[in-house]
């Protein structure tokens, strides 16, 4: 199992200081999930400064034409001699048609064509087959050599991408390298939905479960007493309810047996009540979303969680808010060597 860091927003030379203190402490890799600030200028910066893997998780496919995409992974992928993951999402629809100006509909359908453009695309830059891709959403047919980067030392980039509901998941099975699960999941969401979805899709296009990256990242809760825990433990609360607030994630809580759950938080929302929407996740429904324990058992509690499941566990919140002048614990360090057996 790899042990990875999740970070975005920062700046370039705040990327390559994380990156760094990362590599120091054991982490497998950086996660860089793209809001405000491109991921892949953050995974070039951070590729740059270490020899970690650099993830995309996700960068939001649609804007970007899947030439774009997949020039822009395959200099990542040549640049860190073969440690670049290339992890997509859909976004949705508000931001989108209202951020990007970009096309949404038909995401599924539309995403999965769009892995099969890149593929077609990698083909071509390495000289294979002529591009002459004719899809439903996108059409290449023109990629002079002096337009091409080239082939490369290293396998094609993987594309792994986000999802959450089981069409997505047996898509992801189906036709991804790898899949990036939602932060907002639990061991029953794991079990029941994920890892039954994915190994449906891969079983259809003649693939295995094993083939598949599971990417999970984890609400880690740590400290040696309730009051070292509650800092992170209220963040978990707020993420849930972020999360939880969007409807079609209202299954979640459906299966661990708090149904009415996404409505209560909607309702917080719509009046405006931010607090009220944390309050709605009691710490009975908290406690399915979070690993909670103190540093020398939490890599136990990490591992008894995932393993056999996922193949790459991302710490969701050490990176978030990172300054080069406050440096992650050091404890992390023995963490991630019992965590990847390291």
């Amino acid at each position: 199992m790899k042990f990875d860091v999740m970070t975005g927003g920062l700046s370039l030379a705040s990327m390559q200081s994380l990156a760094h203190e990362a590599e120091q402490l054991g982490y497998s890799g950086v996660v860089v999930t793209e809001g405000g600030r491109s991921a892949y200028l953050a995974c070039a910066a951070a590729a740059l400064a270490t020899d970690l893997d650099v993830l995309t998780g996700v960068a939001v496919a649609f804007p970007r034409s899947p030439m774009v995409t997949a020039t822009t992974a395959w200099e990542l992928a040549d640049a860190t001699e073969g440690r670049f993951r290339l992890g997509l999402g859909t976004q949705v629809r508000a931001h989108v048609e209202r951020r990007y100006s970009a096309e949404f509909d038909h995401p599924g359908p539309r995403l999965r064509e769009y892995l099969d453009a890149m593929r077609a695309i990698f083909r071509g830059f390495r000289g294979e087959e002529r591009l002459d891709f004719e899809g439903d959403f996108y059409r290449f047919s023109l990629l002079p050599a002096m337009w091409s980067p080239g082939p490369i030392a290293v396998p094609d980039p993987p594309i792994d991408i986000a999802a959450v509901n089981p069409w997505m998941l047996r898509m992801a099975g189906g036709h991804a390298d790898g899949v990036h699960v939602h932060p907002l999941n639990t061991p029953t969401y794991l079990a029941e939905t994920v890892v039954p979805s994915l190994r449906a899709g891969a079983e259809r296009a003649g693939r295995h479960l094993d083939d598949i990256d599971v990417i999970v990242p984890s609400f880690i809760v740590v400290g040696d007493s309730e009051e070292d825990q509650a800092g992170r433990r209220e963040l978990a609360r707020m993420q849930v309810a972020f999360y939880g607030s969007t409807p079609n994630y209202a299954f979640i809580f459906e299966q661990i047996g708090f149904e009415g759950t996404t409505e209560r938080i909607r309702e917080r929302q719509k009046a405006g009540d931010l607090p009220g929407m944390a309050e709605v996740i009691t710490d009975d429904i908290l406690g399915h979303f979070t690993v909670s324990g103190p540093w020398a058992e939490i890599a136990d509690r990490i591992t008894e969680r995932y393993a056999g499941t996922a193949t790459r566990v991302v710490d969701y919140f050490s990176g978030f808010g990172y300054r080069p002048d406050r440096p992650f614990d050091p404890r992390w360090a023995d963490v991630t060597a019992q965590v990847t057996g390291s």
